[in-house]
């Protein structure tokens, strides 16, 4: 993906939490800022779906495999309690 650069201005005491949360999650500011950005639009969360439907679909069968087609307490069994 082409990268474009954006400049901004932000007061001291922003610039330094920036630089501390980066370093602590071993990332640069400039990555920090890209990840906030990504989450406040939602694609980091469209990404996780669409990563979890990929996996749950390659291990389709080894998770029937292993639990069978249904699930005990299933919504059909939670849901008779309601009624």
């Amino acid at each position: 993906m082409a990268k474009t650069q954006l400049n901004v201005r932000v007061d001291e005491g922003t610039a330094r939490a920036a630089r501390e949360r980066a370093l602590a999650r071993g990332m640069s500011v400039n990555r920090y800022i890209e990840e906030l950005v990504r989450q406040d639009t939602g694609e980091a969360g469209r990404t996780f779906v669409e990563a979890a439907a990929d996996f749950m679909k390659s291990y389709e069968a080894v998770f029937a495999e292993e639990f069978g087609n249904h699930r005990e307490g299933g919504r059909g069994q939670r849901d008779e309690g309601r009624r």
